[in-house]
């Protein structure tokens, strides 16, 4: 069970690191936006569209290292003056009550939107955009699949704490 967790937190946490350098280049191409945009009157559809699709992929791609890292909003009215075990038991039961079964919902209802899109090649519908749309939504499955093996991750941290076996730092 250990190993299992391991290797979810692993591939959680090389998505995460790595997508967060995206947000430097979002940074860069915004302000290479707007120097051209209003220094050389010089507008370019396809550089603004990448703006979103970099933002996209890191708030899609980027939603399971936050889990990882408890990052999320929660209301810790109570659950902050839980006990460990206290925590285990909500956090078992908000990964397989409602994050595993809404991730699998996000998956099965993402399915056959992204599969159309990949048959078309689906490109933007500006004139100058980019030619790569049906990408950008497959990161609609993608984020649940990984979101969802962190619940898994989650769920399984719960249960070996539950059971007295809490897995090393």
């Amino acid at each position: 069970m250990q190993k299992i967790i391991q290797i979810i937190d692993r591939i959680n946490d090389v998505t995460g690191r790595s997508i967060a350098w995206l947000t430097l280049a979002m940074v860069l191409v915004t302000f290479l936006i707007v120097v051209l945009r209003y220094a050389f009157s010089i507008g370019w559809i396809a550089m603004q569209e990448s703006v979103v699709y970099l933002h996209t992929i890191v708030f899609m791609l980027g939603a399971a290292y936050t889990l990882k890292q408890n990052g999320h909003v929660r209301v810790d009215i109570f659950y902050e003056k839980m006990s460990a075990r206290g925590k285990a038991w909500v956090d078992l039961s908000g990964a397989l009550l409602l994050l595993v079964p809404f991730c699998l919902f996000i998956i099965v209802i993402s399915w056959n939107y992204v599969g159309l899109s990949w048959s078309l090649l689906e490109g933007s519908r500006d004139a100058g955009g980019l030619p790569a749309v049906f990408l950008l939504k497959t990161t609609i499955p993608v984020m649940a699949g990984l979101l969802m093996l962190q619940g898994i991750a989650q769920a399984l941290r719960s249960i070996l704490l539950l059971s007295g076996r809490e897995m090393p730092k």
